[in-house]
This record gives C-alpha cells, sequence and structure tokens, in this order.
C-alpha cells in the first residue's frame, strides 16, 4: 500500500480533527471572554455567580457539537472497529467537507456567542432582572451553530 492509497482517508481524518479542534478552539475563546467579563461581574457582587455561570456555558456547545462530530466522523471511517475504509482522494475531499461546517461555524460561532455573552453580563449586571434578554440574544448564535451541525450530520451520513 502507497501514500496514494491511504490519503483520501488521511484527508478524512484531517477533517475530523479540524472539526473538534477548530470547534473547541472557538469555544474556548468564548468561554473565556465571558470568563474574564464575569470576573468583574463577580468582583463587584459575588452572588449573581449562577447567572454568569449559564452565560459562559452557552459558548462552550460548539465544542460540543464538534466533539459530536469527531465522534461521528470516526465511526464512519472505522477507526473503533480497527477496520479503516479505503478512501479515495476524491471520497476523502467529500468527507473532509462535510466536516467543515461545524469546524468553521463552531470557531466563529464560539466566540461571536463569547462576545454576547460578556455583553450580556454587563446589560445583567445593571439591570440583574435583565439575564433572560441576554440569554435570548446568545442562543440567536446557537440556531445557527445547530444548522452548522445538522449540515455536518447529513452529509456524514452519505458515508
Amino acid at each position: 500500500m502507497n501514500w496514494v492509497e491511504v490519503c483520501g482517508t488521511a484527508i478524512g481524518f484531517l477533517g475530523a480533527c479540524l472539526a473538534v479542534g477548530m470547534a473547541c478552539s472557538g469555544s474556548a475563546k468564548g468561554v473565556g471572554t465571558v470568563g474574564r467579563a464575569g470576573a468583574g461581574v463577580l468582583s463587584v457582587d459575588p452572588g449573581k455567580f449562577s447567572r454568569v455561570l449559564i452565560l459562559q456555558i452557552l459558548p462552550g456547545t460548539q465544542g460540543l457539537y464538534g466533539l459530536v462530530v469527531w465522534f461521528l466522523a470516526l465511526m464512519k471511517l472505522g477507526f473503533f472497529d480497527a477496520n479503516l475504509v479505503d478512501f479515495t482522494v476524491r471520497q476523502g475531499v467529500a468527507f473532509f467537507g462535510a466536516c467543515m461546517p461545524v469546524a468553521i461555524g463552531g470557531f466563529f460561532f464560539g466566540i461571536v456567542q463569547g462576545r454576547l455573552g460578556a455583553s450580556g453580563l454587563s446589560l445583567m449586571a445593571k439591570r440583574p432582572n435583565e439575564l433572560s434578554k441576554s440569554i435570548i440574544l446568545s442562543i440567536m448564535v446557537e440556531f445557527y451553530a445547530i444548522l452548522a451541525l445538522l449540515s455536518t450530520f447529513l452529509m456524514l451520513n452519505n458515508f
């Protein structure tokens, strides 16, 4: 078996790795952004910890979506049963492309959701009863992350 014969499968693995890596990176950035803003809120009022935590958790979902796609992709690649598929380069590129909505979307959605969460903390710090509005604004981004997850899931099911 030469390198050309395994190249398609390797490209597929790269897509799976980027799906989890990029989505988790976006989540880490978003969670960190909310965490920094949350630390400021908590320095003034430690009693708002549960409210801060709710807004900090939301950007973390992108990493979870990436992990779900990574697991599904590795199942499709035959990684867990030690029976790897033999993708052609064309199939590998298609598999790679199927993983990209969650990879790219998860990266950017996690960052944007973190910024929204941090802004929501500013609102909540001044008006504690406005937490629900902050959550709704942040969840609007989540809708598009779910669409990215759905598109990746549907494309991966063709393999």
